[in-house]
């Protein structure tokens, strides 16, 4: 046998070997997209690892998450409508596009309608957010929970928001979703309606002078180095939704389907607290990166003037609805 014969039949014997002892493929692969940076403050990847981490805990060596961050699966749109497909199997996608298959969730994203993060929590793991699901399985797509975005704020760099009339006349980029979209018209701002991934350099390039956005987003995607006021409006509570296709659902095992429904609670529960946690160290880094940083001066003031958008969008959402949510707001 010749020495590099030998060599050859040595290294295979070797690979066979490593294939032997190697750790199996899970049994059950699921893909977890979102449009946000894989960052350890972002409230989208907390999001998911939490649940993979839940999960892979569950169901060792059957289920394990492989994760797409930061749009390699496209925008929340693209992702949205993979689950309706079922070529994406879960994603982790903001409540306004939600809203834009089922019109209902254009209930969450009222303006000024929540006062804390906890009002939202009791709202969404409640019978309002029991039927906000079941709205959207209608659509072919699950819903697991409502994870914490956080309050979204205006950023811009044109002047810090103290009152209504300080959004008048600027340019703030809009989700494409309608209800934002009137809520900046009704406050005197230019809402632009755009794609997520075309943000960062309509700011760099001042074809938008702002937006408006949860803080853990604005440090974890670098708008701090582009953006110059940050202003705490809290002008809507900004639910991010863990979402799976009904057909990757359906076709689980039925002990899997309850492992995921398990891993999604615990894995909710763990980012709520971890978004919590990390607020403050978010606010001070972005004071640290130069960011000028304000509260609103009169909350009723705003409230008054988006008043019209509840009248617009009560329709769309349901009288019913819409007044089980105030009750529930107003019972807090």
């Amino acid at each position: 046998m010749t020495t590099n014969l030998a060599h050859r039949l040595a290294c295979a014997a070797a690979a066979t070997a490593a294939l032997a002892t190697a750790a199996p493929a899970a049994e059950i692969e699921l893909k977890l997209a979102w449009l946000t940076a894989d960052s350890p403050t972002d409230p989208y990847a907390i999001a998911a690892h939490a649940f993979e981490d839940a999960i892979e805990a569950a169901m060792p060596g059957r289920v394990e998450v492989a994760l797409f961050p930061n749009r390699q699966l496209g925008d929340d749109k693209e992702i949205l409508e993979g689950l309706q497909f079922g070529t994406i199997d879960m994603g982790i996608i903001t409540n306004a596009v939600v809203a834009n298959i089922e019109p209902t969730y254009q209930l969450v994203d009222l303006p000024f309608l929540f006062g804390s993060a906890e009002q939202a929590h009791d709202m969404l793991d409640g019978p309002v957010g029991d039927q906000l699901a079941e709205n959207l399985r209608q659509h072919g797509v699950v819903s697991l929970g409502a994870a914490e975005g956080g309050f979204r704020n205006m950023i811009n760099n044109m002047r810090p928001v103290r009152t209504p009339e300080d959004v008048e006349g600027v340019k703030y980029r809009t989700m494409q979703n309608p209800v934002f979209i009137e809520m900046f018209s009704s406050l005197g701002g230019s809402p632009i309606p755009m794609a997520w991934g075309e943000v960062f350099t309509a700011m760099q390039q001042g074809t938008v002078d702002g937006l408006e956005i949860p803080t853990s987003v604005v440090n974890s995607n670098n708008y701090a180095d582009v953006t110059r006021y940050l202003s705490f409006t809290r002008h809507t509570y900004s639910a991010i939704h863990l979402l799976m296709a009904e057909r990757t659902f359906e076709g689980l095992p039925e002990d899997v389907q309850q492992a995921v429904l398990d891993a999604a609670e615990v894995a909710i529960e763990a980012q709520r607290t971890a978004v919590a946690a990390a607020e403050a160290e978010v606010v001070a880094a972005l004071k640290a990166k130069g960011m000028e940083i304000n509260d609103i001066e009169d909350v009723a003031a705003f409230r008054a003037k988006v008043g019209p958008v509840y009248e617009r969008f009560e329709p769309t959402i349901g009288a019913d609805l819409m007044q089980a949510a105030l009750d529930a707001v107003a019972a807090e």
